[in-house]
This record gives structure tokens, sequence and C-alpha cells, in this order.
């Protein structure tokens, strides 16, 4: 008997308690936390509806470690599994360790006032997570966390070492909006806002090759035919997993990470951008302090409410050329996720679906014994192949295809 912890209940902490809840064997007890209870509460109900599960729901404020911490102490889970903002990430890892409780994430942490993330913090924790005995898996969703996966097996499967990977996420849904984003609008606006830089072999450790941001005219973009999508137009981007892939991938010579952006969505960035409202620091207004980028979260659509009239399919994987004895070739391992398909299964869209499978899994491997150790890790640093299995029997199956190499030039 299991009892896990999830932390956060937005559109990605939905489908974490869902699949919790659908797989009831492993997670015996399932409690679900959150800022105010209202989210929580209505999650609740819609698992008890759909799998005859009864959930324990809870308030806590999760950027207060010590009140993290007495709610772990209450609920006694095996396992945390933190869908909430990647700003809270630290918060909950000190109370997981003052508990000496497992730890798993989807997003590395960020300051709240500062644009920028990377694993750096998180990563200092290794020795206390080791001393305690405990694990904590950052970076468990699907790009971080199944695109690590798929890298770590396509090497274990197929090369002695790798030379190129490319990351490609493509979401080639529709919804009824002018304008909204696929989870948090706030994380998401920081994200593809900040400067883009992707990874080349040089001297000694390699380097980070630095390009303009997304919306700017001389962003680095390309137009791939995704499978079953088409062809999209393909932007690069800097994302988390290539600071650990950088680090842990054997042989490494070029890693680069490519999303896809309708002209509408980046229209609409510029001009939010240009006038000011997508700022993290705070302005005043009316005498009181207030962050332009928080306020127009509370205008934009709740990534949840997309899922009702949600279409298409995202596709996510990664192509991979390696080296085995003296032959190279290339894999496209990838994933096909349907929006209807995920709201018919849990009531969310496939951005939220892909994100909040794959910490259920993780959180499982732990359970199961199947992941082992003591610190921190990256989901590359442990086994792949189970892993992948158990994701594929909880609605996310890849395939590998031969292929070849994206050119060279890109980015350059």
């Amino acid at each position: 008997m299991s009892t896990v912890l999830i932390i956060g209940a937005g559109g990605v902490g939905s489908v974490t308690a869902h699949k919790c809840a659908m797989n009831a064997g492993v997670f015996t007890k399932i409690h679900l936390a959150s800022r105010t209870i209202e989210k929580p509460s209505a999650i609740k109900k819609d698992i008890k509806k759909r799998w005859g599960v009864n959930i324990q729901t809870h308030v806590v404020d999760a950027n207060k470690s010590k009140e993290v911490a007495a709610l772990i102490r209450k609920t006694k889970p095996s396992v945390v599994i933190n869908v909430a903002l990647p700003y809270q990430d630290l918060a909950i890892m000190d109370a997981c360790l003052a508990t000496v409780v497992h730890y798993v994430d989807t997003a590395n942490y960020e300051p709240r006032d500062v644009a920028h993330f990377e694993y750096s913090w998180q990563w200092k924790y290794h020795d206390r997570f080791k001393k305690k005995g405990i694990m904590a898996i950052l970076g468990a969703g699907f790009d971080p966390g199944v695109t690590n996966a798929y890298c770590a097996y396509i090497l274990k499967k197929y090369f002695d070492k790798v030379r190129f990977v490319d990351i490609l996420d493509a979401n080639a849904g529709s919804h009824d909006k002018s304008f909204a984003t696929n989870f948090n609008p706030e994380i998401n606006i920081r994200e593809v806002t900040q400067a883009v830089k992707h990874w080349r072999k040089g001297k000694g450790k390699g380097t980070w090759v630095k390009t303009p941001a997304v919306m700017n005219k001389d962003s680095v973009h390309f137009t791939f035919n995704y499978p079953i999508a088409g062809p999209k137009e393909s932007y690069l981007l800097f994302h988390e997993e290539m600071e650990s892939l950088a680090k842990n991938l054997l042989g490494l010579e070029r890693m680069r990470f490519w999303m896809t952006f309708s002209e509408n969505y980046l229209t609409h960035l510029r001009v939010m951008e240009n006038i000011g409202i997508t700022r993290i620091d705070s302005v005043d207004y009316e005498g009181k302090k207030i962050v332009p980028i928080q306020f127009l979260k509370k205008l934009l659509p709740d990534p949840a409410s997309l899922a009702t009239k949600y279409t298409g399919k995202t596709v996510i994987g990664c192509i991979v050329t390696g080296v085995k004895g003296k032959k190279e070739s290339t894999k496209y391992i990838y994933n096909v996720c349907d929006h209807a398909k995920c709201f018919k299964e849990v009531g969310s869209q496939a951005i939220s679906y892909t994100a909040g499978v794959p910490p259920v899994i993780a959180a499982m491997m732990i359970l199961q014994g199947k992941w082992k150790g003591a610190g921190v890790f990256n989901v590359e640093e442990l086994d792949p192949e189970s892993f992948l299995k158990a994701l594929a029997k909880n609605g996310l199956p890849h395939k590998i295809i031969n292929y070849k190499p994206l050119p060279a030039h890109l980015g350059q």
C-alpha cells in the first residue's frame, strides 16, 4: 500500500490525480493539495464519478516549506508529486527532506522575479537527498521527462554513443479562442520570450550557442513534416532538458530543441510584449503594486477550460543520430496524442495529459523499486525501458522509425 501527495490542481495536476486513481493498485491513498480548495474539490468529484475512487483534498501554500512539511506529516505519503509552480520547487524539496519522503516534479526551478530557469539550484540538493536515503526525480513531465527517457532508450538500445539530438514539439491542435496558452500563462510566456540557445561540442565541455528569441524577426525556424500532423513551422527554443542531457549523454556533439508556433500566436505575444503586459516586475497602479504578467494571466482563458473544444493532436519526439561500432544511423522516436481522446478519458487537453501522466509513472517506478538510488536525478540517468513500457500502458505509447539527421546549419 502506497500513499501519494499531489501538490498542484491545475490542468496538469488534474491529469496526475486521475491517473493515480486509475492505478489504485499502486496508489492506494491519494491526496491532492492546492492553494485553494475549489479546484481540488472539483477534481475529487470528477474522479469519484469516472473511477469510483475517493481522494482526499487539502489547502496548502506551497511557497511555505514548513506548511508543506506539516501536510506531509499529516498525510504520510511515500512520494510527493509536485505539479505546482516552478517557483515552489525548492520549498517543496525542503519539505521532503524534512520529512524524508521521495520527490518528483515536472519543471525545474526558476526564481519568481527573474525569467531564468536552470537545474543548478536543484542539483545542489543531491548530497542532502543522498544523506537522507531518498530520491528526487527532476523534470519528469513529457519535455522534459519523456524526451530524456527517449534519448536514454535510443542510446541504450541502438548506439554506443550519441552524436546529434533534435527534440521536436508540435501542438497541431486548435481551440475556439483567438489567443490562449496551453499551460500556466505566466510560465508559458516567460519561457518563450527569453533568449534562445542550443548546445554544440566545442573545446572542453562544449558551448551554448545563442540565437534570437522566438518572437524576433531573426529567430531560427524551419518547416518540419511531423508524423500525422504534417508540415509545421518549428522554432529554435531553449528548453530545460537540454541542460541535463548535455551533461549526461555520452558523445553528444549537438543538441537543439524545436517547438511549433503559429503566426497568430507570435503576433499576439509581440503586441503584448511591446505594450509591457508581459513584464514580470511590479508596477504601481492606483496606489497598488501589480505584476503585469500576473494580471494578464487573470485575463486569459484558464488552460484547463480549453479542453472541451480542443481538436487535433500533439507530436513530441527526438531525432537521435548515433554510432554503433563503426556504423552511424538515425532514429526518430515520438508520441502522438489526441486532444479529444484525452478529454474523453480524463477531461483534459493533450498538453496537460502529456505533462501529467509521466510524473505518475515516475512515482510508480520509485514505489515498485524499478528506480532505485539516493540523491537528485534527471530522468535520463534512470532505466528508460520500464518507464516507457509503463507509460505506453497508461496512454502515451511511442513509435521508433529510421530517419535522417536534420541539417547541421540550422542555428549556426
